[in-house]
């Protein structure tokens, strides 16, 4: 607990910074209009893409008996994908909506 403790005095003003953008980021995107709203996230999906290969980077320089580390890159892998894949299904409904009907 002490370390903790030590960690949070130590490291005070990025914890500021930390939650100054926590607050920043919810205003920005509480006033996002609906229209321009999946277009953003699906871009910002599709930064998932490069979580994906640092937690690829990561598992090939880690230890191979480092199983901790090689479990939450795979976690990062596995969540990096849904979330990219989502992201691009969240944009093909989203541009399906702007097809002319037959």
């Amino acid at each position: 607990m002490n370390e903790f403790i030590e960690f949070i005095k130590g490291n005070l003003q990025l914890i500021y910074i930390l939650i100054l953008a926590i607050f920043i980021g919810v205003e920005l995107i509480k006033n996002v209009p609906t229209v321009l709203h999946t277009p953003l996230m699906s871009g910002a999906n599709a930064l998932s893409g490069v979580v994906i290969v640092g937690a690829i980077l990561v598992m090939l320089q880690s230890d191979p008996e480092n199983y901790l580390a090689l479990a939450l890159g795979f976690i990062a892998v596995v969540l990096g994908i849904i979330n990219v894949v989502g992201g691009f299904a969240v944009t093909d409904r989203m541009l399906q909506m702007f097809k002319k009907r037959k």
